[in-house]
């Protein structure tokens, strides 16, 4: 949506446990601010002073031991998200990712001939309800509810594979092949873009994830193989 504000709706687990850290950590963040300004406001406010006193051992402790353990609050939940983001088990569909200046190639490694490049349709060939800027001739089609591994690169550039909807955002290096899994959890079509400056067409570079039932995803791969 044009005037939408925070994130994007979660289409995958990870994103899911994104969102709730998020909540997590605000809330965090919301309860110091108005302490912090609670403070700020009584300090202000009131006539009593007391010059005599230089140092408090108490408040030192409080104030240090305090801190560390808001900081445990939030670092176990977001060390549970890293590792979730980063075990990938047994992924039904592997899918090669390369960027390029300035479009994406997509290779689906599972069969032998099925792979195409997907460039960004420009403005004027858009038809009513689509994106500026974000659509593609060819959608990455995926099974839905089933684990996808994504290795990305790059040809010759750093790019970055990113999907907000899916949580998912992972550098494309050229000469390294880094990997990602996500599992979309609802059918539809999720939009990212390449959030790595890349050169002039940066902003040219849309993702188009497209998540259909498996039996969908069969009838497209076996169209897409007698095409090729």
């Amino acid at each position: 949506h044009p005037t939408q504000l925070g994130f994007q709706d979660a289409a995958s687990p990870v994103m899911e446990e994104l969102l709730h850290f998020h909540d997590h950590a605000l809330m965090i963040v919301f309860l110091i601010s108005t302490l912090v300004l609670y403070i700020i406001v009584a300090m202000v406010s009131t006539k009593l002073t007391n010059k005599y006193i230089l140092d408090s051992q108490e408040i030192e402790i409080v104030w240090t031991i305090l801190p560390a353990v808001i900081l445990v609050l939030i670092a176990l939940p977001s060390l549970r998200i890293l590792y979730l983001m980063d075990e990938i088990n047994d992924p039904h569909l592997t899918i090669k990712a390369m960027g390029h200046q300035w479009y994406w190639s997509y290779e689906y490694t599972d069969y032998e001939n099925l792979g195409f490049d997907s460039y960004m349709v420009p403005t004027q060939d858009l038809t009513p309800g689509q994106f500026r800027l974000l659509e593609s001739d060819h959608r990455m089609v995926i099974p839905m509810e089933s684990p996808i591994r994504v290795l990305v690169s790059a040809e010759d550039v750093l790019h970055s594979w990113t999907v907000p909807s899916l949580g998912v955002k992972m550098d494309a290096v050229p000469g390294r092949l880094n990997q990602t899994a996500f599992i979309a959890s609802r059918p539809g079509v999720f939009y990212g873009q390449c959030s790595e400056i890349c050169g002039a067409n940066h902003s040219f570079m849309p993702i188009v994830v497209e998540a259909v039932p498996l039996e969908y995803f069969e009838n497209w791969s076996s169209l897409m193989l007698e095409d090729a």
